[in-house]
């Protein structure tokens, strides 16, 4: 049984880690973890709404995300804030709205802990169906839009003199975020989703030459995380989605220290 249980979630952090690592990249280039924050925080109040009108969690969690995101856009072009105040505001109503409307749910008893900090060894094959089928759509999308993002992520005015299709790419850009929120919050919740969109692609950052490499690194960054805080969560009994951040957060900082050893070593060949 316990092996069953960690091969799920094994599956289950390895398939999150596929897609942090390409999407996380552009968060990191484009700085957007506060962005991420903002949509991670208002997945909970797309479960809420999802409880209140009936839908599947993933669907209510990818639409509320969505619905922010457009929020975010249109603010930014009518008021005079900025964008960190903003994102702020919106953030924190969000997490908080969803909070509220979930104590408005008669009769529904929810684990707040499984939606804040994830519970990914509850993962089954229902869950992995989940994670690895809306996964596949989320990497054919960003294959698909790859270039124009880069060419966003460079510079918006030759990407516009290119014929860039700016909306369509940043929207569907929000849809790949979207979803692998939804697919994060089963894993390590909503308060900790965006740490590994951020954590394996910053570093990648310092060891990659392309964005392909980073993108690629970040996802076995990512996924040695995963195997790590696991592997840490059933030694030492320890919450599984905050043991796979810090073991992210390790490994970052293992590369952090060893940067300048590789450069002396360099340096002395």
């Amino acid at each position: 049984m316990m092996s069953e249980l960690f091969l799920h979630a094994l599956l289950a952090g390895w398939g999150l880690a596929l897609l942090a690592g390409p999407l996380g990249s552009f968060v990191v280039w484009r700085r957007m973890a506060y962005f991420g924050d903002t949509l991670a925080h208002s997945a909970l109040l797309g479960v809420a709404l999802a409880f209140l009108l009936h839908l599947d969690l993933n669907l209510g969690v990818v639409a509320v995300c969505l619905l922010l995101a457009v929020a975010v856009v249109a603010l930014r072009s009518t008021q005079r804030l900025a964008d960190d105040t903003l994102l702020g505001i919106l953030s924190h109503s969000a997490l908080s709205l969803g909070l509220v409307a979930l104590a408005f749910v008669q009769g529904l008893r929810v684990d707040l802990m499984a939606y804040l900090f994830g519970d990914i060894l509850a993962v089954g094959r229902a869950d992995l169906a989940w994670i690895y089928g809306g996964g596949l759509l989320v990497l054919l999308l960003l294959a698909a839009i790859w270039r124009f993002l880069l060419l966003l992520t460079l510079n918006e005015d030759l990407a516009r003199a290119e014929g860039v299709p700016m909306l369509r790419v940043q929207l569907a850009f929000m849809v790949a975020m979207a979803v692998v929120i939804a697919i994060g919050m089963k894993i390590v919740g909503v308060l900790l989703v965006t740490s590994m969109l951020i954590i394996p692609a910053a570093t990648a950052r310092a060891y990659a030459r392309t964005p392909e490499a980073m993108a690629a690194l970040a996802v076995l960054l990512g996924g040695v995380a995963v195997t790590v805080g696991l592997g840490g969560a059933f030694a030492w009994d320890l919450p599984a989605g905050p043991a796979i951040v810090v073991a992210s957060a390790l490994l970052f900082l293992l590369t952090v220290l060893a940067r300048p050893l590789l450069r002396r070593r360099r340096a002395a060949f």
